[in-house]
């Protein structure tokens, strides 16, 4: 049956009329109803298309027989497009360039040391982006997304840990689960079903071949990287949510200011890392349309959860990221010829139902509380900081 809201918004879109309790609503509200109902729907897709493509892309341009970009190099350029769009953001947000110019100023030259926390995810997310660049490399594309979901699992240890959050028996039944289905899909990395297995139904695994041959598979390493990359992601989610809720700064600034510092850093880590292969082959060294393409969806899929957040919810989040398994998965036979096994076909299952449950069932408090002192959190956990703030003497 569907939500009252919806009925409201899908009358805004047909045109037909809705009165209820003898309220009509204004034609500017219809209007703002409908592009928000777009956008919802809209935004899902293209978290969808994002989540698959980066995935895709990347696993093709690490994988093809040819001259191989510079990881950190890419992680780089994932930086300076990000300060670009945070800061074309922030602009049309303030609405004012001279306003905009005051804040930057204000935060990077009066308030630097506030600035300078930023920093702590700054390094994490740097060292964490190139860890998934090197886990897509060795793992493949559905065993990649699945695994990934562990971040599920880490955010909500860490929100628990950091913030005092608490989580309903039926979230820590999902977080097991998804442990689960993890542990189930890695017996299965790096194999895959022949197709002459599949059409005589027997799932016999098979090695799949990388489309370059000189780059070995090594699934310890990538299982590895994005174990580390999941833990990196679940404190420095919680990490920057407590500064952007202990301040008044907008997200659009805070963004600039994780890439402002995030550029340099990842210099650092170029010239600790990489410096001979820049030195030898060059800065932008196998980088062709293939690549551009895997640093430009990098970069902008942090915006387009932010948009999906703000007009869709966690739920339908969920949903996207399930969808976004399984077509990755469908893909990756027709791409790459990685065929699932049956053991894999398991562990997805437990790991998507498990990401569905986890949305679906948030914990509720028993006592009633008023609406405006609810808020909810970047996971759909509810924060009773506002009640307790009023249960002090």
């Amino acid at each position: 049956m569907a939500q009252n809201g919806d009925a409201k918004e899908i009358e805004a879109l047909t045109g037909g009329k809705q009165i209820e309790d003898g309220e009509d609503e204004k034609p500017n509200e219809k209007t703002k109803r409908g592009w928000e109902y777009y956008l919802r729907y809209v935004s899902l897709v293209v978290l969808v298309v994002q989540n698959t493509g980066q995935v895709l892309l990347t696993r093709y341009a690490t994988r093809r027989d040819q001259e191989q970009f510079i990881k950190t190099v890419a992680v780089f350029f994932n930086e300076v497009i990000k300060l670009i769009a945070g800061t074309i953001l922030f602009l049309l947000s303030t609405g004012d360039i001279k306003k905009a110019a005051s804040e930057l100023k204000l935060h990077f030259c009066t308030h630097w040391l506030e600035t300078l926390k930023v920093g702590v995810p700054a390094f994490i997310y740097t060292i964490q982006n190139f860890l998934l660049y090197l886990s897509i490399e060795h793992l493949d594309a559905g065993t990649y997304m699945v695994t990934y979901q562990l971040k599920i699992l880490t955010t909500a240890l860490f929100t628990v840990l950091m913030l005092k959050r608490k989580l309903s028996l039926v979230q820590w039944g999902a977080l097991a689960t998804l442990a689960i289905g993890v542990a189930v899909v890695q017996t299965s990395a790096g194999k895959g079903a022949s197709p002459a297995a599949v059409l005589n139904g027997t799932l016999i695994t098979t090695t799949a071949k990388p489309i370059n041959k000189a780059a070995e598979q090594q699934p310890l390493i990538g299982f590895t990287a994005v174990v580390a990359a999941a833990i990196m992601s679940g404190f420095a989610g919680i990490y920057f949510e407590k500064i952007l809720k202990g301040s008044e700064v907008s997200i659009w600034l805070r963004n600039i200011q994780l890439s402002v510092l995030s550029i340099p850093i990842s210099l650092v880590v170029i010239a600790i890392k990489d410096r001979e292969k820049v030195l030898n082959r060059g800065f932008l060294a196998g980088f062709d349309y293939v690549v551009w393409s895997v640093v430009l969806c990098q970069a902008l899929g942090g915006l387009i959860v932010a948009v999906v957040i703000k007009y869709a919810d966690n739920i339908l989040k969920a949903f996207a990221t399930s969808i976004a398994i399984i077509v990755a998965c469908l893909a990756s036979i027709v791409l790459f010829n990685t065929f699932p096994t049956a053991l894999f076909l398991v562990g997805a299952f437990l790991v998507i139902g498990a990401v569905v449950l986890y949305s679906v069932f948030p914990y509720k408090p028993k006592y009633h509380m008023p609406a405006e002192d609810v808020k909810m959190d970047a996971l759909g956990e509810q924060d009773e900081t506002k009640k307790e703030e009023k249960s002090q003497p």
